[in-house]
């Protein structure tokens, strides 16, 4: 099986630990990006995993490049030109402080592509899935138009298409996001969405829910799944619940709808290490399970568990294995040592 990613790979700084932007003059300098997180998990559960974006020729675009190869992914679609890496600052949060993320990611290579760059006959040949997400698009209407000439092309290849709404209101507007993921939308078989992105992106709410107040209704989030689905013609609907008890406590679970069933997973209380990535692999675990061919109920509750494993790990990638999802999901989650 093999599975193309499209997105945006960026540069992370981060102050060690749970340390305040500049309470000392150390940064962890690591890489990550929506579409290639969940490269990285699938390459790590042994799927043929195939990154595109377009970076810079320079040291600092061969590392983010590096990152990737690191796990296995497949590199050779990437694109090199361009100036500069896009860069995010994480300020880890903690306790009832929440984190912070501050972009730095203007004209990034990826950000100036052109549509010709990309021969999507051509990067699609052999894949059976196409992912991306709806950050991609918001990075500007040439990035949108190269979206849409890859879903176009997924679609005459009858590639599956998945996208992950995942709205960044510092990027673009609702209405701007509506109305391209609007039209995006009309090529995506399998949507990941989450208990804020359907409403910013499509103004489809679950009722009776108080993400804040840590109360959710699944009555509601079925009906936010039907709607998406009966909207778009997706063949099935994922969405992530997570209440937040504080920055470092969440309970977090998950929805599948798959146009008969609504198949909701366990539901884990998190302590949570690192939550950047964390919808991420929920998506990577999502596709791994639709292309192993579980059912509706196996697939989200390996995806849920996959994801509630990369909030113990640093960085945005999830360095999970199969083996220790599937133990995960299984029931076995005392963290005890491994002799």
């Amino acid at each position: 099986m093999k599975v193309v990613c499209f997105g945006e790979l960026m540069l992370r700084l981060a102050p060690n630990g749970y340390y305040r932007f500049f309470q000392n003059d150390q940064m962890q300098a690591t890489f990550g990006g929506g579409e290639a997180n969940v490269a990285v998990s699938l390459a790590n559960y042994g799927i043929d995993s195939t990154y595109v974006t377009k970076l810079p020729k320079h040291a600092i675009g061969q590392g983010a490049v590096d990152s990737l190869r690191y796990f296995g992914v497949d590199t050779s679609k990437i694109v090199r030109g361009g100036d500069r890496v896009g860069i995010y600052f994480l300020e880890k949060g903690a306790s009832q402080r929440g984190s912070v993320c501050i972009y730095d990611r203007a004209h990034s290579a990826i950000s100036e592509a052109k549509r010709e760059d990309f021969d999507w006959d051509t990067i699609l040949d052999g894949a059976d899935w196409f992912h991306f997400t709806g950050i991609t698009p918001a990075l500007g209407k040439n990035v949108a138009e190269i979206c849409l000439d890859a879903c176009k092309a997924a679609k005459a290849k009858g590639v599956t298409v998945s996208c992950d709404l995942n709205y960044r209101g510092k990027l673009w507007t609702r209405e701007e996001a509506r109305a391209a993921m609007t039209e995006l939308c009309q090529y995506v078989d399998v949507c990941i969405s989450n208990e804020e992105d359907a409403k910013d992106v499509f103004g489809i709410e679950a009722e009776g829910t108080d993400i804040t107040g840590g109360k959710l209704n699944h009555e509601g989030y079925k009906s936010v799944a039907k709607q998406l689905a009966d909207k778009f013609g997706f063949s099935k609907v994922a969405i992530t619940l997570r209440s937040s008890i504080s920055a470092s406590d969440n309970d977090w679970a998950g929805m599948l709808y798959d146009g008969e069933n609504y198949c909701f997973s366990k539901t884990y209380h998190l302590h949570i290490v690192d939550r950047v990535g964390g919808g991420d692999s929920f998506g990577g675990g999502l596709i791994y399970s639709l292309l192993s061919g579980k059912t509706t109920q196996q697939a989200i509750e390996f995806a849920v568990a996959a994801s509630a494993l990369k909030h113990s790990v640093e960085g945005d990638y999830n360095r999970v294995s199969v083996s220790e999802v599937e133990k995960l999901a299984g029931g076995d989650g005392s963290g005890r040592v491994q002799r």
